[in-house]
């Protein structure tokens, strides 16, 4: 049987992702991230990463990816077509009425 080669780069499958991999944290609470992980994120020289706990999983991501994150999360917080920094101004001015 004849092994089918994509016809053009948008027929390819993405890179399937690194599968996890055990790693050891020095006795300074350093560790590294592998070499395939790091490329896979774009991770290039010292560059920083955004550090979180969500339950008993520790992330790393790329700032972008965080941002990117908390955009969404805000979204979904959003009430209707209401601006929330005007939200907010219209609240501390109704706080500051009432002192």
């Amino acid at each position: 049987m004849k092994k089918s080669t994509p016809d053009s780069l948008s027929d390819a499958s993405p890179d399937p992702l690194p599968e996890p991999e055990r790693v050891t944290i020095d006795e300074a609470g350093r560790l590294v991230v592998p070499a395939r992980f790091r490329k896979a994120l774009g991770i290039r020289g010292r560059q920083q990463l955004v550090v979180g706990l969500e339950g008993d999983t520790i992330r790393l991501r790329t700032p972008s990816a965080a941002l990117a994150r908390l955009q969404a999360i805000a979204r979904q917080k959003r009430r209707g077509s209401e601006s929330v920094v005007d939200e907010f101004i219209l609240e501390r001015r109704a706080e500051a009425a009432r002192d």
